[in-house]
C-alpha cells in the first residue's frame, strides 16, 4: 500500500486538481480548463487522495455558505430571492388540471450517488439551470442554458424552494410557471461572455424585477452573493463570497459556493443588491470517494473560482433604464374589458392594493393584489347590486377597517359596495 506522506506534502489545490482531472478523464465532468491526471500520483487511488484532501482542508477549507431561502430573515436578501426562477424542461412539468402543475424531481443523493453526510442529499432535484427577472416579460440566464432551438420547451418556474427543512414545493400554481417564446439576444463564448435574454409568454406582475449594473464594473474585492438552484435543488442563497479576479472585460471571478444548476443565477452586490453578473462556469462539483461521491468546495483562496458574466455585456439589449414597468392586469387576471375609467386605492391594514372599474357588462369589477399576486372579482355579481351607468370611485375608512366603492347606477341612484 503506498505511503500517503507524499500526498500530505501536496497543496490542497494540487490534490483537488488531481481528483478533478481524473473525473474529467472518465467523462464524468467537463473542466473549464482541461487537465490531465498526474503520472506521479498514479499509485494512489481516488479515495486516498480525497481523504488526505479533506484532512488538509480542515484549517483552510472555505465554508459552504449555502442555505435554504426559508432560513433567510425578512430583508433585502430575501427580497432578492423573489426575482429568481428555476429552468425546467417542458416534459418535467405536468399540468394537474386544477390550476397547478407538478415538477418532476428525483432524490439528490440517489441520483448523484452521494456519500452519507452530503448536504441536502435528501432533497429533490429537477431544475437544469437558473435565471432571474430583468423586465416584466424577460428572463436573463446563461447562454449555454437556452438557445433558439430549445427556448419554447423551457419552463421558467417561480417558487421551487423548500417550505421547511423537510418539505419541498413541487406542486406549483400555474400562474407561477412561464413558457419561453423567443431568445431576444444571446452570446456563448467558452472563456468569455455567456448570457441569454429570453422573452416569456406573458408579463410577470407579482415578482420583483432586479436592478442590474449598466455601466462601470464591480469593485475588486466586493462582497457578493448568489441565489439559484445548485445541482437542480430547491432555491439556495450563498453568501460569504467576494470578487477575486476582476481583470477580464467580459466576466469577473468570485469564490462563490455554486454547483451545476447554478448556471444562469444572479450574482448580487451584497451592499447595493444590484445584480453584477450571471454565474456561468467554474470548477467541477463532486469527486469519487470509494463507491460514492463527495463535494469538494474549494478553499476560500484556492481553485480557479467561479466565472460571472458581467451584466454590462447585455444591458444595452434591455433598452433605457426606468423605474416604471407595464403589466396587463386584465390579461393577468382574466377580467373582462373596461367600459369606464378605473380608480385605485390602498388597503393598508390588509397590505393590498385595489383597482375598480366599470366593465362592458355594466358590472363593477375589482382587480386586487395580495402577497400571491393579482386577482379579479365581480363586485356586482357578488353583491347583487344593479348595473352601473357611471364610473366608480373607491376609498378606505381606516377607523372602521372597511373599504368602499360608490357609483351611479342605471336607475340614477348612487350605490355603495362596501367590504368589512
Amino acid at each position: 500500500m503506498p505511503d500517503n506522506q507524499k500526498l500530505k506534502e501536496l497543496s490542497v489545490d494540487d490534490l483537488s486538481q488531481e481528483l478533478r482531472a481524473r473525473e474529467a478523464k472518465v467523462g464524468q465532468t467537463t473542466l473549464a480548463v482541461p487537465l490531465a491526471p498526474s503520472d506521479s500520483l498514479s499509485e494512489f487511488d481516488d479515495e486516498s487522495i480525497a481523504n488526505v484532501l479533506k484532512e488538509n482542508q480542515k484549517v483552510i477549507y472555505g465554508t459552504d455558505d449555502r442555505v435554504d431561502v426559508f432560513q433567510l430573515a425578512a430583508g433585502p436578501n430575501l427580497d432578492d430571492v423573489d426575482s429568481v426562477v428555476a429552468l425546467f424542461h417542458t416534459d418535467d412539468v405536468t399540468d394537474n388540471g386544477n390550476g397547478t402543475s407538478t415538477l418532476r424531481t428525483e432524490n439528490f443523493g440517489t441520483a448523484r450517488n452521494l456519500c452519507a453526510g452530503e448536504r441536502f442529499r435528501d432533497q429533490p432535484i429537477g431544475a437544469f439551470c437558473s435565471g432571474f427577472l430583468v423586465a416584466a416579460d424577460i428572463v436573463a440566464t446563461a447562454g449555454h442554458c437556452v438557445n433558439a432551438g430549445n427556448v419554447t420547451n423551457v419552463r421558467f418556474v417561480f417558487g421551487f424552494r423548500m417550505r421547511n427543512a423537510t418539505t419541498a414545493e413541487t406542486v406549483i400554481n400555474n400562474g407561477e410557471i412561464y413558457r419561453g417564446t423567443a431568445v431576444i439576444a444571446r452570446q456563448e463564448i467558452g472563456n468569455g461572455a455567456d448570457w441569454a435574454l429570453v422573452r416569456i409568454d406573458r408579463p410577470v406582475t407579482n415578482h420583483r424585477i432586479v436592478r442590474i449594473r449598466r455601466t462601470g464594473r464591480i469593485g475588486d474585492t466586493q462582497a457578493v452573493h448568489v441565489i439559484g438552484h445548485p445541482s437542480g435543488l430547491p432555491a439556495k442563497f450563498a453568501g460569504g463570497a467576494a470578487v477575486r479576479n476582476n481583470e477580464s472585460n467580459a466576466f469577473f471571478v468570485a469564490n462563490l459556493d455554486t454547483y451545476g444548476g447554478n448556471s444562469g443565477s444572479p450574482v448580487f452586490n451584497s451592499d447595493t443588491h444590484e445584480v453584477e453578473g450571471i454565474l456561468v462556469r467554474g470548477e467541477a462539483d463532486f469527486v469519487q470517494q470509494g463507491d460514492c461521491r463527495v463535494s469538494l468546495v474549494c478553499p476560500t483562496t484556492g481553485c480557479r473560482g467561479e466565472d460571472c458574466t458581467r451584466t454590462t455585456e447585455f444591458a444595452a439589449n434591455l433598452g433605457p433604464t426606468t423605474d416604471w414597468h407595464h403589466g396587463d392586469l386584465s390579461a393577468v387576471t382574466g377580467a373582462p374589458g373596461a367600459a369606464g375609467d378605473p380608480t385605485g386605492y390602498m388597503f393598508d391594514a390588509q397590505g393590498t392594493q385595489h383597482v375598480v372599474y366599470r366593465g362592458g357588462d355594466g358590472h363593477i369589477h375589482e382587480l386586487w393584489w395580495g402577497a400571491d399576486g393579482w386577482h379579479h372579482g365581480d363586485l356586482s355579481a357578488v353583491t347583487g347590486a344593479p348595473g352601473a351607468a357611471g364610473d366608480p370611485t373607491g376609498y378606505m375608512f381606516d377607523a372602521q377597517g372597511t373599504q368602499h366603492v360608490v357609483y351611479r347606477g342605471g336607475d340614477g341612484h348612487i350605490h355603495e359596495l362596501w367590504w368589512g
